[in-house]
């Protein structure tokens, strides 16, 4: 059996209930499990041994939300609102016919793009999240085929499925927002969504699990939900439900069905302790004792929520209501340590100073994580875990007393060093085998610069680039290639 020894400052254990920190601690690998954790075996055993000095050995963090395309709510970030700049279709979009904007192969290396960056911040178990914008109407399984293979070959831990809807927005030349439907092509989605479901649990040694991806709470219908709520119930696999996330969406469903979000999915059996519920920015005390009673879990999306005026109105009354919190990255980029700094910050604007530290948010990253997904082998470093570890270098960082608190003041996603999943090292001092950074993120560029290109095709009117994306300065631009 194979094995490998880690060690280094500081080691993240868990200590039966709770993470414990391991002051010049080690890391024992054998084969794709963590054999020993804490002081040096005696005697050492015989086998390879990697010294990281200035560094954290953490558990992997796990990201229930993760961005698996070239995030589109970044050109949303000074142009607003967003049914002006082309995140709603407009009418005449529909009319004409919605189109994919990416070819087959762009879709399949964005994945393969998206999933190192994943690895390059210290994720090791993600469930991808993509905009449907630019989509024709939902994701495919032929892009989730070769996504799996993209995970399989970098070794993340992935839980897949397509996503699919009954419903899309529009936008009229008002201004005004309604639901556009297509039960049937929605129908149909989930049922290709659940035979690749069957085809992929398990692949990877493990490794690449099912999950269902049903779109927008708002353009949902109740034959949709109890359908998928069906299925997964009886595969075992996760739910992840966006919700509670915008004012348009609560007037939607209310519109539409009378009552809130989280209320539309309990009356309809979609509410259960297998659905992850991405942002609640929009949370009542009834929707929170609802998900509570379901044993559902809150997916925490700091950065995208602030980068919009949102927040969490208060992460300590989830936790003490004792519903289970983890987090998701949903945009670029994907850096679970900024989120966790982000959901520090708005929590403590909300309820105060002194209403949450800094191991709750790092919780959330592992162990809420993993309990969301109904595990105890991921998102902790014990004996009989996975070892799936991300390495994060403190050489560069003015180190305070303790490593969590230092993670959380002066670290961010580009200071993981290595990161292991499976017992795996595969990502080494920045390097991920079969992935090279500068020309994949020259070909990403080139590739998001061609979308936006496209943006006046599906923006309400069709105005030009330049009064789509307003500049945050007058623009000069030169001839670059004179002599």
């Amino acid at each position: 059996m194979t094995r490998t020894l880690l060690t280094a400052r500081w080691v993240v254990g868990f200590g039966g209930d709770a993470h414990r920190v391991h002051e010049n601690g080690c890391v024992l690998i054998e084969a794709d499990r963590v054999a020993h954790i804490g002081a040096l075996p005696d005697p050492v055993p015989d086998c390879p041994r990697i010294d990281y000095g200035e560094a954290i050995l953490s558990p992997g963090f796990i990201d229930l939300d993760a961005l698996s395309d070239l995030d589109t709510t970044i050109l949303g970030l000074d142009n607003f609102p967003g049914w002006k700049k082309g995140r709603v279709w407009p009418e005449s979009y529909v009319a004409r016919g919605p189109y994919e904007m990416y070819s087959a192969e762009e879709l399949a290396f964005q994945k393969r793009f998206a999933f190192a960056s994943l690895i390059r911040n210290g994720i090791t178990t993600a469930l991808p999240i993509a905009s449907l914008f630019y989509r024709e109407w939902g994701e495919t399984v032929e892009e989730f085929e070769a996504a799996a293979e993209a995970a399989e070959a970098l070794g993340l831990r992935v839980y897949l499925g397509p996503a699919y809807r009954t419903g899309g927005q529009v936008v009229d030349e008002s201004g005004t927002i309604r639901a556009i439907y297509d039960e049937a092509r929605g129908l149909a989605g989930l049922e290709e969504a659940a035979d690749f479901a069957q085809r992929i649990e398990g692949r990877a040694e493990g490794r690449i699990r099912a999950m269902f991806a049903p779109d927008r709470i708002e353009t949902c219908t109740p034959k949709l939900l109890r359908r998928t709520a069906a299925i997964a119930a009886e595969m075992g696999a996760p739910v992840r439900q966006h919700c509670l996330q915008s004012e348009i969406e609560l007037r939607l469903v209310r519109d539409q069905h009378g009552v809130s979000p989280i209320r539309f999915l309990a009356e309809n059996g979609a509410l259960a302790s297998n659905w992850l519920l991405p942002h609640g920015t929009n949370a009542t005390e009834e929707d929170i004792a609802l998900i509570r009673d379901a044993g559902a879990a809150l997916v925490h999306c700091p950065l995208v929520a602030a980068r919009h005026g949102g927040m969490l109105r208060s992460l300590p009354r989830w936790l003490e209501a004792g519903i289970t919190v983890g987090m998701g990255t949903d945009t670029w980029p994907p850096d679970m340590i900024l989120n966790m700094q982000l959901g520090l910050m708005t929590a403590r604007l909300a309820d105060g100073h002194d209403a949450i530290r800094s191991e709750a948010l790092f919780d959330a990253a592992t162990l809420g994580g993993a309990r969301a997904l109904g595990r105890d082998d991921i998102g902790r470093l014990a004996p009989g875990a996975k070892a799936d570890i991300a390495v994060i270098d403190l050489s560069g960082a003015l180190q305070t007393p303790d490593p969590i608190q230092t993670l959380m003041t002066s670290c961010a996603g580009r200071d993981v060093r290595d990161v292991w999943i499976d017992g795996r090292r595969v990502m080494a001092d920045g390097v991920i085998p079969g992935s090279d950074l500068v020309a994949d993120t020259a070909r990403a560029q080139a590739q998001f610069d061609g979308l936006v290109a496209k943006y006046p095709d599906r923006t309400l009117g069709h105005p030009p680039m330049n009064e789509i994306f307003e500049p945050s300065y007058e623009r000069v631009t030169h001839d670059r290639h004179r002599p």
